[in-house]
């Protein structure tokens, strides 16, 4: 699966991590920066350009990660057709594909050690939407208002 990501540099680390660990897992992985360490870089543009990716790119996941998570979520909600969820714990991870059909999952990188986010995503990745009608009615009356 073709996965893309995205980081600001408190994310740097963790995604540089992800992406090694997607390759070995046999996924594609797809980085839309950050890629040099600034302390001073912003999240938004990262976060557009992942969601703008996986919009444009049927069947694709992404990942965005910075700080806390909240942010980078907040940003890649703005690009229409982004279903991002923050994932705090395994269950949030797979509710976000399993009930919302996310499409992007965001991750605290300071707030989760490397094998902890790993699990997160491990399970985002396998985890598919349940197609149960109450949850089409749902994720449809966000797009509706979205459009």
């Amino acid at each position: 699966m073709r996965v893309h990501l995205g980081s600001d540099h408190a994310g740097l680390e963790l995604k540089t991590h992800l992406d090694t660990w997607l390759r070995d897992q046999g996924h594609e992985p797809v980085d839309h920066g950050a890629t040099t360490y600034d302390a001073d870089d912003d999240y938004p543009p990262y976060c557009f350009a992942t969601g703008e990716a996986v919009v444009g790119d049927s069947g694709s996941l992404g990942i965005v990660l910075g700080g806390s998570g909240n942010g980078e979520q907040i940003a890649a909600n703005k690009v229409v057709g982004v279903r991002a969820a923050l994932a705090w714990s395994r269950e949030t991870a797979e509710l976000a594909r399993l009930h919302n059909d996310a499409n992007v999952m965001s991750i605290g990188a300071r707030m989760h050690s490397l094998d902890e986010a790993t699990s997160f995503v491990e399970l985002f990745l396998a985890t598919a939407f349940s197609d149960d009608n109450r949850h089409r009615r749902r994720i449809a009356q966000l797009s509706d208002y979205e459009a």
